[in-house]
C-alpha cells in the first residue's frame, strides 16, 4: 500500500508541476514523499496500534499531505487547488482498490468496502 501511495504521489506531483517543474524539484519531491508517504503512513499505522485516538493518528498524516507539498514546492494557487483535488480523490481510490482486491481496509478504516472475495460468498 505504501509503494502504491508513493508512486501515486509522484504521479500527482508530476501532473501538477509539469515535466520541467517536476525535474527541477526532484530532490525536494523525493524528500517530501519520504516524509509525507512513508513517515505519514507509519505514524498512522503505529498511532492506531498504540491506541492513539483516530483524531490524532489520521489527521496528522493527512495534514502533512495537504500542507507540506504546496509549501515546500512553492505551488501557486492554481497548482495548489489542483494538487488538493487530486490528493483528496486519490485516498478513496487507493482504499477502494485495496479493499476490493486484497481485503485491506486500513487506509480509510471508517469506510467498510467489502472485498471481491466477500462479495462472491
Amino acid at each position: 500500500m505504501m509503494f502504491v501511495s508513493f508512486i501515486l504521489f509522484f504521479i500527482i506531483i508530476r501532473i501538477v508541476l509539469g515535466k520541467e517543474g517536476f525535474i527541477y524539484n526532484i530532490i525536494s519531491i523525493v524528500a517530501l514523499s519520504i516524509i509525507v508517504i512513508i513517515a505519514g503512513m507509519m505514524f498512522g499505522k503505529y498511532g492506531a496500534n498504540m491506541g492513539l485516538p483516530w483524531w490524532i493518528y489520521y489527521p496528522v498524516p493527512m495534514l502533512m499531505n495537504v500542507i507540506l507539498p504546496p509549501v515546500v514546492l512553492k505551488m501557486n494557487q492554481k497548482q495548489t487547488i489542483f494538487y488538493l483535488v487530486l490528493s483528496f480523490l486519490s485516498a478513496p481510490c487507493i482504499h477502494i482498490l485495496f479493499s476490493l482486491l486484497l481485503g485491506w481496509k486500513e487506509y480509510l478504516p471508517f469506510w467498510n468496502i467489502p472485498s471481491l472475495k466477500e462479495l462472491i460468498r
